[in-house]
């Protein structure tokens, strides 16, 4: 399963909202901030894995003369 760039934006925004509302009483509060910032981290990647992407694509798909565009699925 693959989410969309705006669905990961949208996800570290919710988490970072929640993050802020938190009151640390007990373990588990603090369980749970734990694991909101492993889930900014992983979203993060995957945020800075599609800026990669976007660049790749761009600097590297250039049509060559004479040569057909192959047809991309997905």
């Amino acid at each position: 399963m693959s989410l969309s760039k705006r669905a990961i934006e949208t996800l570290i925004d919710l988490a970072e909202n929640k993050l802020t509302s938190i009151c640390s009483f007990d373990r588990e509060d603090m369980r749970e901030i734990k694991a909101l910032k492993t889930c900014l981290d992983e979203l993060a990647a995957m945020r800075e894995a599609f800026k990669k992407d976007d660049g790749q694509k761009r600097t590297t798909e250039k049509p060559v003369p004479g040569v057909p565009i192959p047809a991309t699925y997905g």
